[in-house]
C-alpha cells in the first residue's frame, strides 16, 4: 500500500512537471519565433578589408555615439535614389542605428522616387536634397555617369553633409555558356561602374563608399544561390535581398575613434561666451559658409529676448537664395510628382502656389493650365508644350519637367480636368530669432538663421530686440568643402 501511495505522488509530480514545461514552452514560442524572425536568412561573411569602413562619415557617426541621456545630439539622414533606395532594407539600416544609438535625437527621411535614373533625378534633386541639408547622405541611383557625378558635385557644393554611396547589387551572372551578349555587357558595365568608376567618385569628393557587388556575388556562392533568389522581379529585391542589402551597408556605419582619416572640418560651432562674446548691445561674427545656426541656450531661466539678425548688413530675407521651393504634389496612380521641377526668374516670397488643370486630353499628352499663389494671386496660364514664365517671374516650368503623360502611361489613369497641383515656397532663414521653448533639456535646440548663402566669408550681427537677454549657448556654421569656380565674363 505504501509503495502504491509514493507511486501515486511521483505520478503526480510527474504531470505538474509535465503541464509547468507545456505552459512554459507556450510562453517561450513567441520569443523564440522573434529571434527566428529577426535572423531569417544567414548572414554575410564577414568583408575584408573592413578597418576604414566608416571613415569618411566619422563626422556623424561621432555625433550619434556622443549622444547620452542628457545630451541628445540631433542628426539628420537622407535617404536618396530611385526605387532601390525605396525598398525596405532602409528602414532595417533606420531601425539599427536607432537601436545602437537609443540617445541621438535622429530624423530619417526617405525622399528616393522610383524610375527615377540621374539624369531625371538631378531635377527633382533642387526640391528634395539640398534644402534637406543632410548631416549624412546615403545614396545609390542608377544612370549616366555625368549627372550621378553632378548630383554628388551639387552636394559637395551646397552643403557640408556627409555622403555614403553603394554599388549595384548582382541581377544576373554569366554562366560562359551561350550567355546573351547583351547581358553579358550589362553586367560587365555594372562591375566597372561599381569597382572602378565610383570608387574613383567617392575618392575624388571624399565620399564614403560601400561596395557591395564583390560581398554579393560572394554571398550567392556561399549559400548556393541564384541572383534571381534575392530579387522580387528581374532588378527590384524581395525579404531576403533587402536582408543582405541592409547587412552589406550597416558594417560601415560605425564610430571609430581611431579612424585613420580625420573628418573634414566642415562644420565649426562657437561658443558664446568664449568664442565669440556680446559686446556693445550685440553679437557679431564673422564667419565662412553657406549656413549658419543658433543653439539656445537650455539653461537659461529668466525672460529670453528675441533679436534681429543681419547677414552683411542685411536681413536674411533679402536674400533671394535663402528660399526654397518643395517638390510639388504627386501624379495620379503613381507616386511621380505631377512637375519635377519648378524654378524662378524673379525673386520669391513666403506662399503656397498651386497649378490647375483647365483643359487635359485622355493620355495628357496636351493640356492647358493656370497658376495661383497664396499671396501673388492669379499668375498666368499655359500650355504643357510650352515654356512657361508666370506673370511675376515666381514660377517656371520647362515643358520636359511635367511629368502627367509619364504618369498615365505608367498607371493608366487619366488626369481630370480641374487636377491641382500643390507645393510651397519656404524659407530657409528667420528675421528674427525667437527663442524656442525648452520643453525637454535633453535636446539640442537650433534655429537656421540662413541656409544656402554663398560659400564664403559673411559678417553675422544679433541684436537684441529690446532691454534683456537673447539666450543663445553657441553659433554653429557649416562650410561645403567645395567652393564654385567663377564663371568666365563672357
Amino acid at each position: 500500500m505504501a509503495r502504491q501511495q509514493g507511486n501515486s505522488r511521483k505520478s503526480k509530480i510527474y504531470r505538474y512537471l509535465w503541464l509547468f514545461f507545456l505552459c512554459l514552452s507556450f510562453l517561450l514560442v513567441p520569443t523564440i519565433n522573434k529571434i527566428v524572425a529577426q535572423t531569417p536568412f544567414p548572414l554575410p561573411a564577414p568583408m575584408a578589408n573592413n578597418a576604414s569602413f566608416g571613415a569618411r562619415i566619422q563626422r556623424t557617426m561621432g555625433l550619434l555615439a556622443a549622444s547620452t541621456p542628457t545630451e541628445r545630439r540631433q542628426v539628420r539622414i537622407l535617404f536618396y535614389g530611385q526605387s532601390i533606395t525605396e525598398q525596405d532594407w532602409w528602414k532595417d539600416v533606420a531601425q539599427d542605428l536607432k537601436q545602437r544609438f537609443p540617445y541621438a535625437d535622429l530624423i530619417i527621411e526617405n525622399r528616393a522616387i522610383g524610375g527615377f535614373a540621374a539624369p531625371i533625378l538631378i531635377r527633382p534633386s533642387e526640391h528634395d536634397l539640398y534644402p534637406f541639408y543632410p548631416d549624412l547622405l546615403i545614396f545609390h541611383v542608377y544612370g549616366g555617369d555625368a549627372d550621378y557625378e553632378a548630383i554628388i558635385a551639387n552636394v559637395r557644393r551646397r552643403t557640408a553633409s556627409e555622403i555614403l554611396l553603394h554599388s549595384d547589387h548582382i541581377d544576373w551572372v554569366p554562366t560562359g555558356n551561350s550567355d546573351d551578349s547583351n547581358s553579358v555587357k550589362r553586367y560587365e558595365w555594372h562591375n566597372n561602374h561599381s569597382t572602378k568608376w565610383l570608387p574613383e567618385l567617392a575618392d575624388k569628393y571624399g565620399c564614403e563608399i560601400a561596395e557591395i557587388r564583390a560581398p554579393w556575388l560572394r554571398y550567392l556562392q556561399d549559400n548556393g544561390l541564384q541572383p534571381q533568389q534575392l530579387l522580387s522581379d528581374s532588378i527590384h529585391l524581395n525579404a531576403w535581398g533587402n536582408f543582405l542589402l541592409a547587412a552589406l551597408i550597416k558594417p560601415h556605419l560605425r564610430y571609430n575613434p581611431n579612424s585613420p582619416q580625420a573628418p573634414q572640418d566642415l562644420v565649426k560651432t562657437y561658443t558664446v561666451g568664449s568664442d565669440v562674446k556680446w559686446q556693445d548691445g550685440k553679437l557679431v561674427l564673422e564667419f565662412e559658409g553657406n549656413r549658419i545656426d543658433a543653439i539656445a541656450d537650455k539653461t537659461f531661466n529668466g525672460k529670453a529676448i528675441a533679436a534681429k539678425i543681419a547677414i552683411d548688413g542685411k536681413k536674411p530675407s533679402e536674400f533671394p537664395e535663402l528660399y526654397s521651393i518643395t517638390r510639388p504634389s504627386p501624379s495620379l496612380g503613381v507616386g511621380w510628382p505631377a512637375i519635377i521641377q519648378i524654378s524662378n526668374q524673379k525673386p520669391l516670397i513666403v506662399e503656397d502656389w498651386k497649378a490647375v488643370i483647365t483643359e487635359i486630353n485622355s493620355d495628357a499628352s496636351k493640356f492647358k493650365f493656370d497658376v495661383v499663389g497664396s499671396k501673388t494671386g492669379y499668375d498666368g496660364s499655359g500650355t504643357n508644350d510650352q515654356m512657361f514664365v508666370s506673370n511675376s517671374g515666381r514660377v517656371v516650368i520647362e515643358p520636359k519637367n511635367w511629368w502627367l503623360q509619364n504618369a498615365y502611361e505608367s498607371s493608366k489613369k487619366p488626369t481630370p480636368k480641374g487636377f491641382e497641383i500643390f507645393w510651397q515656397v519656404k524659407p530657409m532663414f528667420v528675421d528674427s530669432y525667437i527663442p524656442p521653448q525648452i520643453a525637454d533639456r535633453t535636446r539640442e535646440y537650433s534655429t537656421t538663421l540662413a541656409q544656402n548663402l554663398s560659400n564664403s566669408k559673411h559678417i553675422l550681427e544679433i541684436i537684441p530686440e529690446a532691454n534683456g537677454k537673447v539666450p543663445i549657448q553657441a553659433i554653429r556654421v557649416y562650410r561645403p568643402p567645395y567652393i564654385p569656380e567663377p564663371k568666365p565674363s563672357v
